[in-house]
């Protein structure tokens, strides 16, 4: 045992080395290679040494960070004693949690974890290692295991398959009861709320990255397939910036690596690849401003402009551009030479669906988190119209509702500790996702469609199935034929004899991607431009799919029609004569079936003639049909309408006898009609 007084280590890359540093004439480096410190009888520390001339004799060189761990001072006295590991003290594995040294310089750049572990065990090899205050050590071999976690409260950013479990930080107060919060019954609601919103905060983040859906951004895997640079991706409000000439700055700093490149190697120079998402959030056309404008948005689009198509344009950058508001992007840009190759990503059909779940679940898959009863090629059926945004949504509210089985809400969150092993998403999992959570913007489910043919179609007469065998003709018609306009149906009749339900049934019949209710019920209280814009956008989203349908329901309602005055809106008789005239573009397809009650007034106004085909649809006008009604629906106690009608003596109820009698047949079927109606609402 030897006593030396603590000194500071004699230089900065010694420090780094985690190694004590002593005098070679106190201890020599070919008979001693550990030590153990000494700072009282019960501790110890075991350190790798390194000799220096810069340390004296009887001195031991310590770093600030050694200093801090042993808890001694600069310039105490403490025992140091040659240390020999026995037969077989080499670490299989060791976990290093990483933080800054100086917090002031903390930044969030991606510290890959693999370069770390592969200079960690490269830098430490056949060093000595302890953990914590425990007298566990072991020494660093090439083939020591090194996992780097993120030390409690750190922003280091730490990336790659070396990365450990992190220290996690919940966002739930550790003192929150929910008996404080003074709101009652509620408990489905903050379930909900925990289960979609909070779920994979309130899990380790590795297991939260087990399940995780393996999203590869577009823009890096075409970067690796054209070898590019590594890409720049920018949304595009994160180019605008309220101080002048700031906005045009962050568009010439996007091509600056690019041009500097250009200048060093001309056409041997790389390939720079720049994202703009949310392209039209800056590229909007110059002409849709007023002279009140900052003009920031032209500048914008003027710099653009002469880094793409200028004196000194590159021709090692491939720009690219994603919005879903082409219509709002500057035609300029637009022109051949610069943004010239226009791509419209439409909705997957099934296969593709099938190859976006696999790529989102797969690693669950990789994990064994995932089912074996979960059918992707079953859910890729059911997903339909789903865009590829919706399904990546699916796949997350699964998940957050398979980890919401081991959250219980009591007067906290409380989590099973064994929750990391028993996680398995589960089919059950997705099919209460697309139930509850997940809908489609396209389609008919926005719009709750089924509850129009709850019943089903009582087709009691023939002149139904006719009406129904021409919708499936004019829907075949649309399918197949090559139109560039709209085809346009009118379903008209009294009040009540079903119209919007069988317009309803023919739109869901088609199964067409994009099927849309234009109703005055979704209208209410809009004023005339609201109203217009309103059925200008169904008829827009309709043009982003090949196959739509557009159920325009109640037209005289839509036109503010009433019989005295009379009075209608003129600006939305327009709109809609416009929009069942407008030109598809190539590829589109649209049928639009309209149902009204009015029909000699919407002639009157020219719009019947706008319809390719006007279809009557009949009421109930006859005691057979009644019955084939009545016989078709097959519900107890029915019987005794058919005997009213039968009864020659019936003159209707007591409250009619008073005023006037009910003598003739068409009455008494009116009333019949009304009772049965009442009588099917209350079963």
């Amino acid at each position: 045992m030897v006593q030396m007084k603590v000194i500071k280590c004699p230089s900065d890359k010694l420090s780094l080395t985690n190694c004590l540093v002593v005098n070679e004439n106190d201890f020599s480096p070919e008979r001693v290679k550990h030590v153990e410190v000494r700072t009282n009888a019960l501790q110890g520390y075991i350190f790798t040494i390194k000799v220096s001339e810069g340390v004296p004799q009887g001195s031991v060189g310590f770093s600030l960070v050694q200093r801090k761990w042993t808890n001694v001072a600069l310039n105490s006295v403490i025992d140091v004693v040659p240390y020999r590991f026995g037969e077989g003290s080499y670490l299989s594995n060791i976990t290093v949690e990483a933080d800054f040294l100086q917090k002031a310089k903390s930044n969030q750049d991606a510290y890959d974890t693999n370069k770390m572990a592969e200079e960690f065990t490269h830098f430490f090899f056949d060093q000595s290692f302890s953990v914590g205050q425990q007298v566990a050590m072991g020494l660093i071999t090439r083939n020591t295991q090194v996992l780097f976690e993120r030390a409690e409260g750190s922003m280091l950013n730490l990336t790659g398959t070396a990365k450990g479990k992190a220290a996690t930080q919940s966002i739930i107060s550790r003192d929150w009861d929910f008996t404080k919060l003074g709101i009652g019954g509620l408990d489905k609601e903050f379930s909900n709320i925990i289960r979609r919103a909070f779920a994979t905060r309130l899990f380790p983040p590795e297991v939260v990255d087990k399940l995780g859906t393996g999203k590869t951004l577009m823009a890096r895997q075409i970067g690796k397939m054209l070898n590019t640079r590594e890409p720049k991706i920018i949304s595009g409000p994160e180019v605008l910036n309220k101080y002048v000439g700031e906005s045009e700055a962050n568009i010439r700093k996007l091509f600056a690596e690019a041009e500097e490149e250009q200048k060093k190697f001309g056409d041997n120079s790389g390939l720079h690849l720049i994202i703009f998402d949310e392209f039209d959030a800056v590229c909007k056309s110059r002409y849709m401003y007023n002279s009140g404008g900052t003009g920031v948005q032209d500048s914008v689009v003027n710099q653009l402009l002469a880094k793409i198509d200028g004196v000194e344009q590159l021709n090692n950058v491939l720009l690219i551009g994603m919005t879903n508001r082409r219509d709002l992007i500057d035609d300029a840009l637009l022109r051949p030479g610069r943004l010239e190759v226009q791509v419209e990503i439409g909705l997957p059909d099934e296969q593709g669906r099938v190859q976006i779940l696999e790529i989102h679940t797969a690693k669950m898959r990789e994990h064994k988190l995932l089912a074996p009863d979960v059918d992707l090629a079953d859910l890729a059926v059911k997903t339909k119209n789903f865009t590829g945004a919706e399904i990546e949504g699916l796949v997350r509210a699964a998940q957050s509702t398979a980890m919401n089985r081991f959250i219980q809400l009591k007067n906290n969150f409380e989590i099973d500790p064994e929750a990391a092993e028993k996680i398995i998403v589960k089919h059950e999992d997705f099919y209460h996702a697309l139930e509850h959570d997940i809908k489609p913007a396209f389609g008919p489910s926005d719009d709750n469609l089924d509850l129009y043919v709850a019943s089903g179609i009582v087709r009691w007469g023939t002149q139904i199935q006719r009406i129904l065998d021409d919708g499936d003709l004019l829907l075949q018609q649309t399918r197949t034929q090559d139109i560039t306009s709209p085809i346009t149906v009118l379903l008209e009749g009294p009040v009540g004899c079903g119209k919007t339900a069988l317009a309803v049934s023919m739109a869901l019949k088609s199964d067409f991607p994009f099927i849309k209710l234009c109703s005055p019920e979704n209208m209410i209280g809009f004023v005339e431009s609201a109203k217009c814009q309103t059925i200008k956008k169904i008829f827009d989203d309709a043009d982003k799919s090949q196959l739509s349908c557009i159920v325009v329901d109640d037209i005289e309602r839509l036109l503010d029609y009433v019989a005295i005055g009379p009075r209608f809106s003129n600006t939305v008789l327009q709109a809609l004569l416009v929009l069942l005239k407008k030109k598809l573009r190539k590829g589109r397809k649209l049928i639009v079936i309209g149902t009204t009650s009015c029909r000699d007034v919407l002639d009157s106004m020219g719009i019947v003639e706008a319809f390719n085909t006007v279809i009557h649809v009949p009421s109930i006008w006859s005691t057979d049909q009644l019955k084939q009604v009545l016989q078709t629906v097959k519900r107890d106690r029915v019987d005794k309408f058919v005997s009213l009608l039968e009864d020659e003596n019936w003159r209707g109820p007591s409250s009619f006898r008073t005023s006037e009698a009910v003598d003739s047949k068409s009455k008494k079927l009116s009333i019949v009609k009304g009772y049965l109606l009442s009588y099917l609402w209350y079963l």
